[in-house]
């Protein structure tokens, strides 16, 4: 939760700065609200989380799951008549479908909150004007993010866990994989 709420109000930072920046030479400098609700809601929000949520927890679920294999447990389940995918794989990628989403949010309240604090240092667009603009885009564009949000955490958990079971019978392949 700190690094994807600290990259996200950076990243919406950085966006008001560089949008004030160009929107100034047009004297459209309001629609810096436009740009950055755009961008965070629909794209970027969710998009650096997935990012950080693979690099994190895709090696952990490989490193966890090939440990096991490494440990001959996987066999011992099948031996005990338990589906591995069932009892290994499928909790940990619903517990990614549950909690990308909420990550997703996390992350585009924070970025908006960077975009708000730096457009009313830079441009001087107070809170309210702010959520006044922000309510203007609409809710389209939260949806539109977090639609993607279970989408990428089945991949982030499928290729994980995938990469889990391909461990072989050696610490050099759980590296090399995880």
């Amino acid at each position: 939760v700190p690094i994807v709420t600290v990259m996200s109000f950076l990243i919406g930072v950085v966006l008001a700065f560089q949008g004030a920046t160009q929107l100034h030479q047009f004297g459209a400098e309001v629609f810096v609200v436009d740009l950055i609700a755009i961008s965070v809601l629909r794209e970027l929000g969710i998009l650096l989380t997935a990012i950080i949520v693979a690099g994190r927890t895709a090696s952990a679920l490989t490193a966890s799951i090939g440990s096991m294999k490494m440990r001959e447990e996987i066999d011992a389940m099948r031996t005990l008549g338990l589906d591995p995918d069932m009892v290994l794989m499928l909790p940990r990628i619903l517990a990614l479908i549950l909690m990308l989403p909420i990550l997703g949010l996390l992350a585009d309240l924070s970025g908006l909150l960077g975009g708000a604090m730096m457009s009313w240092i830079t441009l001087g667009i107070s809170p309210p004007m702010f959520l006044s603009r922000l309510s203007d885009t609409g809710v389209g564009n939260v949806i539109a993010g977090l639609v993607k949000a279970p989408v990428f955490a089945v991949i982030i958990g499928v290729i994980g866990c995938h990469a889990g079971m391909k461990v072989g019978k050696d610490a050099e392949s759980l590296g090399r994989m995880t």
